[in-house]
């Protein structure tokens, strides 16, 4: 059985506007996502926001609220201030127009959950929307994720915390991170399409949300498909890959086809005991090290990211890293999530702690720069 979109519900929600209406002043409605969980990006005197949506049972704070649903602003990553009462007051504007339509979309989910039984946690899902835009201004992207949900199932993972309250609004049976995936089936052929629309910019890949190579890959090779459909586009599209996976040695061959492409592996730990203790689903540190040497090899750009610190030797990490990419992001842990007894364990006591993981992180970018290694921030790597 194919399920629908997430995002469908949002383009329902705010009837009778769409994408690329104004909704308020000189507020432009972008898009949607349903990635990690139900999320607005509007665009606001030429700058970018996003509007969170949860439904309002789930919602702790926010800054407006409609019959169902609760909405909250937020500057990409939290990286840019966004004037209060402006933000509260475009949100209020969105509960307004949900008001009108949610009672309608309530009763539809309702039923759909009585007549159908509970389906798997393997999921098919049809999409209207590949290209997510991201970014700013300054350093606009695209996000693409073939999957929603990851079954690598890092438990300090981020994306469960987003997604479990979207799975209680469409009905679903609780689950544990790393146990179900949503296949979103006929995204090559929606990507294929906004290729020859959209204006070129580079396309972002990122296990932060859904891991491209996780292990249904290589059943499904939904991600191999979505490559294949960039490189044979008519314009040039760089695309960044990120994985805690091997399997992307799969399709190293077809890299080598894109006209511009990075790759890379996140890599919190050198010591791969501290790896199988916090990550034991996901490629050994030798593997991802082995991966960034081959696609070095091959003549693709590498890049890593460290995120979070966990534990282990911050020079052996940083010796390893010079010698395998060419630059390396770094950030902190943000919330345990699934993970707090992991990090209880007596071994690894502290290690969650903020000011450990800002000390941490702080030596590692000292340890890679005087290796001559790049340390970057944000979204994106240099040369994409």
């Amino acid at each position: 059985m194919v399920a629908v979109d997430p995002s469908e519900l949002l383009l329902r929600l705010l009837r009778p506007f769409g994408p690329g209406d104004l909704i308020a002043g000189r507020v432009r409605w972008l898009g949607v996502s349903g990635d990690v969980g139900l999320r607005l990006r509007v665009e606001v005197d030429g700058a970018p926001l996003w509007i969170d949506v949860q439904p309002l049972a789930e919602a702790l704070r926010y800054a407006a609220r409609s019959r169902s649903f609760a909405f909250t602003y937020r500057t990409e990553g939290d990286r840019r201030p966004f004037d209060g009462p402006k933000g509260q007051a475009l949100c209020r504007r969105i509960a307004a127009i949900a008001e009108a339509n949610e009672a309608a979309i309530m009763h539809e989910l309702e039923v759909l959950s009585a007549a159908t039984p509970s389906p798997d946690r393997i999921r098919r899902v049809r999409v209207n929307q590949a290209l997510e835009p991201a970014g700013d201004e300054l350093r606009p992207h695209y996000t693409l994720s073939p999957y929603v949900g990851c079954t690598i199932g890092c438990g300090y993972c981020y994306a469960h915390r987003q997604l479990k309250p979207l799975r209680r609004l469409l009905r679903l049976a609780p689950a544990p991170w790393g146990s179900y995936i949503d296949i979103r089936e006929n995204l090559p052929e929606v990507l294929a399409a906004e290729l020859v629309r959209l204006p070129p910019r580079p396309i972002k890949l990122c296990p932060i949300v859904s891991d491209p190579y996780q292990p249904i890959e290589s059943r499904e090779r939904l991600t191999r498909r979505t490559l294949e459909v960039i490189a044979a586009a008519p314009a040039v599209w760089p695309t960044l890959l990120l994985t805690r996976s091997a399997l992307l040695l799969d399709d190293l061959s077809l890299l080598q086809r894109l006209s511009q492409v990075a790759a890379g592996v996140s890599l919190p730990t050198v010591d791969d005991r501290v790896r199988r203790h916090f990550e034991p689903r996901a490629a050994s540190v030798e593997q991802r090290l082995a991966l960034l040497e081959r696609l070095k090899g091959a003549g693709i750009a590498t890049h890593a990211v460290v995120q979070p610190i966990l534990p282990g030797s911050i020079e052996d990490l940083a010796d390893a890293l010079a010698g395998a990419t060419d630059s390396v992001s770094i950030d902190v842990l943000r919330g345990e999530g699934e993970a707090s007894a992991e990090f209880r364990a007596a071994t690894f006591e502290g290690c969650s702690d903020p000011e450990w993981q800002v000390t941490r992180a702080t030596l590692l970018r000292k340890a890679l720069e005087s290796r001559g290694v790049v340390v970057w921030r944000g979204e994106l790597p240099p040369g994409l």
